[in-house]
């Protein structure tokens, strides 16, 4: 096994580093406190390839490894945290337009979706159905060359702000196998959007409910075929975990970063922070931690491209240990900083409060561990896990 990256990777990350640098770190705090949703900073990276890397090349988009993807998420994650999660939301939604959609909707959609000229949210949740997504109410009920959609999303990000919604509907009886997915113009007639929410971090991309009041559809807007939208929804989640996993490990990269260089130069009791024992002994494990879990992240990302039979239990283990390793890294990281790491000057408080959400959305982590523990009760697990 070769734990190296390639010369291809490498140029990726070179890629990435520069851009994230350049436009997302240096303007991060602002984003953040602003609440602003940046736009332009999105289209730019959709300019490098950044806004489809797993969108199929016949749709535009770079048809790019999940393994290559991680390693230029992780390097936008160090940038800003928020940002670089909302582009990994949008991949995932356009992915899904660009594999499962008609060639007149990939026609119509994936060129400007890839570019980063048009942006998309990706819908799941409900107020009923979080963690029991196969129990999702809001319909999609057939009518002639339409659908009518009537209901409600939560939690959605770019709400409001976005272009087009990929939305999972009932279209058929209760449970996972009634659920199909669609493609929606997220200005069509019946679509409307609650207040943005106010949030504890994530602040550079709007949070809303969406709601559907008798919205037409056509039909020819589906992804894949009627009931096959729960295992769109489950595939694309696997690799949702990978991508937030992967946001935690950026985030985390940057927030040690950043406490080397500081207690190198803060000084106490006449020698540098960076003297003392304790420090050390703390910045080697957090050091320590953050490459297990990059590691773990590049096994599930890998595992996944390889189509791997238990590649959902590995995507589910990266993202319980990345998730919750890395948000300790950062808070870590502000207590190093002492009191300066808890103000705004300083972006350690960020990095806590963005990275606090990963071990909530894309399934919480105690449903992480219900996967995994499941998968581990089986005969022979223990077999292939290893």
């Amino acid at each position: 096994m070769d734990f190296n990256l390639s010369d291809d990777q490498k140029a990726f990350a070179e890629s990435a580093r520069s851009f994230a640098d350049g436009v997302f770190k240096p303007n991060a705090a602002q984003w953040d406190a602003e609440h602003i949703f940046p736009k332009d900073a999105l289209k730019q990276a959709g300019e490098l390839g950044f806004m489809g890397m797993y969108t199929p090349e016949d749709a535009g988009g770079l048809g790019m490894s999940r393994l290559d993807t991680s390693v230029i998420v992780e390097e936008l994650a160090r940038g800003c945290t928020s940002t670089a999660a909302f582009l990994t939301i949008h991949n995932m939604a356009t992915s899904m337009v660009g594999t499962y959609g008609m060639p007149a909707l990939i026609e119509e959609w994936c060129g400007d979706l890839v570019m980063g000229e048009k942006l998309a949210s990706y819908c799941l949740t409900e107020p009923s159905a979080g963690s029991d997504a196969g129990s999702l109410r809001s319909t999609a009920r057939a009518d002639g060359d339409n659908y009518i959609v009537n209901g409600s999303k939560m939690f959605i990000s770019g709400a409001g702000s976005t272009d087009l919604l990929v939305v999972m509907l009932r279209t058929g009886a209760d449970g996972p196998k009634g659920i199909s997915a669609f493609a929606i113009p997220a200005d069509a007639p019946g679509v409307s959007y609650g207040k943005k929410e106010e949030k504890m971090g994530w602040n550079s991309q709007p949070t809303r409910t969406v709601s559907f009041e008798d919205v037409v559809v056509p039909a020819a807007n589906m992804l894949g075929s009627e009931g096959q939208g729960f295992k769109i929804a489950m595939k694309g989640l696997d690799g949702g975990r990978i991508n937030i996993a992967t946001c935690s490990i950026g985030t985390a990269q940057a927030a040690l970063e950043a406490t080397i260089e500081y207690v190198k130069e803060r000084k106490q009791f006449g020698q540098a922070i960076a003297d003392f024992q304790n420090t050390q002994f703390k910045l080697a494990d957090m050091t320590t931690d953050l490459v297990a879990a990059r590691q773990m992240v590049r096994l599930a990302a890998f595992k996944l491209d390889s189509s791997d039979p238990e590649a959902s239990t590995y995507c589910a283990m990266a993202k319980r240990f990345a998730t919750d390793v890395c948000f300790n890294i950062c808070n870590d990281a502000l207590q190093l900083h002492g009191g300066y790491g808890y103000i705004k000057e300083y972006p350690l408080e960020r990095h806590v409060r963005d990275s606090r959400v990963h071990q909530i959305l894309e399934g919480t982590n105690e449903i992480m561990r219900v996967i995994i523990g499941r998968r581990l009760l089986i005969d022979g697990a223990l077999e292939v896990i290893k």
